[in-house]
């Protein structure tokens, strides 16, 4: 209770700063950016003029906080990330210093959150109470996805410049291994709930790799698939669910053969393929569409359409008892979902 009404305070405090000093943008301190140029690391210019190194791959991402009291959202084209209170849905703050933001993670013990950006090539920790940065990570230009292990000792992060995966140790804050053979492998990259396989989409060639933890190798593909996007697995590690834009799909796929056992129509330009925790429903984030298609996981009927968003992508997180779920739309507001109504109850920030 003690820790619960310190984060409260701490809140209360942040936003209050906002309501003060209205428009003013808190960023990670030092400034990202700043510490970059005195060792002369590509800041996102060219003579002065912002030049983002992968400016023309769109993506955003939404991280919910282990206590689902924080959310902390950013698209791509934007420099700053962006935190909302769930509870009172109001923009508590925004972090800078940032070019293209690529994926956000929180830490299993909601402590710290990390962000990667492909412009800077870094991975960044920032601490949840004072969303200052707490530790930088170096890793190439084109760092996108990011993935954890259960226990957030690992990180998994897609590199889509160089066609590689990165082992990290996040203790430890360095790198243990690269691994290579992947083609613009971005956003997609999710861990088996059992932790012994990683899946990597790779957006040239219309495939997943599957990478063996304990070698840190990969020991096949599946597809093809048409755009390759977003992907959930299921609890038991069985099946993919596996978005692809170019056909308006979601592909469903049996991991022990890695075939494609069943292809479900959606919305129009499916990014986004998240599963529910109780594994009742699978949302599709329709970018063209402006929408969510509800899928019954288990037979691949499609239940219905959630409307009223924005441009919703792969940034789709469920509550823990998967009655609600948090969509980010193109504008960087939260809409709120009642799952079984499948409707959008407000939308926050």
């Amino acid at each position: 209770m003690q820790a619960k009404s310190a984060r409260r305070m701490i809140l209360g405090a942040a936003a209050a700063a906002v309501l003060v000093l209205p428009g003013a943008v808190a960023t990670a301190d030092p400034n990202p950016v700043a510490q970059l140029r005195s060792f002369g690391a590509y800041e996102g210019t060219v003579n002065g003029v912002p030049t983002p190194f992968d400016g023309q791959i769109h993506n955003n991402t939404l991280a919910i906080s282990p206590d689902q009291r924080l959310a902390v959202a950013a698209k791509s084209q934007s420099g700053t990330l962006v935190v909302i209170d769930l509870h009172t849905g109001r923009k508590i703050t925004e972090i800078g210093g940032y070019v293209s933001p690529r994926n956000i993670l929180f830490a299993p013990d909601g402590h710290s959150f990390t962000v990667s950006d492909s412009t800077l090539g870094v991975l960044d920790r920032l601490s949840t109470w004072t969303f200052r940065l707490e530790k930088r990570l170096p890793l190439g230009a084109g760092v996108f996805g990011t993935a954890q292990t259960s226990d957030g000792k690992r990180l998994y992060a897609n590199n889509q410049a160089s066609g590689t995966v990165t082992v990290v140790d996040l203790k430890a804050s360095r790198p243990l291994t690269v691994i290579t053979g992947f083609s613009q492998p971005r956003q997609g990259v999710k861990l088996s709930p059992a932790g012994d396989k990683v899946y990597v989409t790779n957006y040239e060639g219309n495939r997943i790799t599957v990478v063996d933890t304990a070698t840190d190798k990969p020991i096949g593909n599946i597809g093809p698939f048409n755009e390759v996007r977003g992907l959930s697995v299921s609890h038991d590690g069985t099946r993919l669910y596996v978005a692809g834009s170019g056909d308006n799909t979601v592909s469903i796929v049996d991991t022990a053969t890695r075939a494609i056992v069943q292809k479900v129509t959606v919305g129009e330009k499916p990014y986004g393929a998240a599963l529910s925790p109780d594994e009742k429903v699978l949302f599709s984030g329709n970018l063209a569409g402006n929408s969510l298609t509800a899928v019954d996981p288990a037979t691949g009927t499609v239940l219905g359409t959630v409307t009223g968003l924005k441009g919703p992508r792969q940034a789709i997180s469920f509550s823990a008892d998967s009655t609600t779920a948090w969509v980010l739309n193109e504008d960087l507001t939260v809409a709120e979902v009642d799952v079984q109504a499948r409707q959008v109850k407000r939308v926050l920030g």
